[in-house]
């Protein structure tokens, strides 16, 4: 990788570069083989990040052409501010790419995206096993103490 990277929105024509970080990032989740999304999710997830009406981005990062990390976001109303909030949802990098910057520049760009529309605060969410990612997140977020329930159907 090059000491030149770019972090900018998706565009149509990068589907072939991001579909391959898109399965990494849902293998790493255990959404792979017999578990994988229906190619229906992912059409649609792709879809949205181009639907002017949908709350749904996507930033990549790229290194001499070639696509080495995504981030997607949404933007939502909250109950506890006027401005939206914004869940930062999927953070990938290609594993050839960790630990050299990538991961900081999406969460940077999704801030920079965020504060563009006056929200005010980022969160997500991460496994209580990631430990690599979170030697980062505790880098440029705070913990927020909360814990996440849920029910499947």
């Amino acid at each position: 990788m090059s000491d030149y990277l770019a972090i900018r929105p998706v565009t149509r024509l990068d589907y072939e570069q991001w579909l391959p970080l898109w399965d990494g990032y849902n293998a790493f989740y255990g959404r792979a083989g017999e578990t994988a999304l229906h190619p229906d999710i992912t059409r649609m997830t792709w879809s949205r990040f181009f639907d002017a009406y949908e709350p749904m981005h996507a930033l990549v990062a790229e290194s001499e052409g070639r696509l080495i990390g995504l981030t997607h976001y949404i933007f939502h109303r909250s109950t506890t501010s006027i401005q939206p909030n914004c869940y930062l949802q999927d953070l990938f990098t290609d594993e050839a790419a960790r630990g050299k910057g990538v991961g900081r520049a999406l969460i940077n760009g999704v801030y920079e995206a965020a504060k563009r529309v006056g929200s005010p605060r980022v969160y997500w969410l991460t496994h209580e096993t990631n430990y690599t990612a979170m030697q980062l997140y505790d880098k440029v977020a705070e913990k927020s103490g909360f814990v996440m329930y849920r029910k499947m159907f």
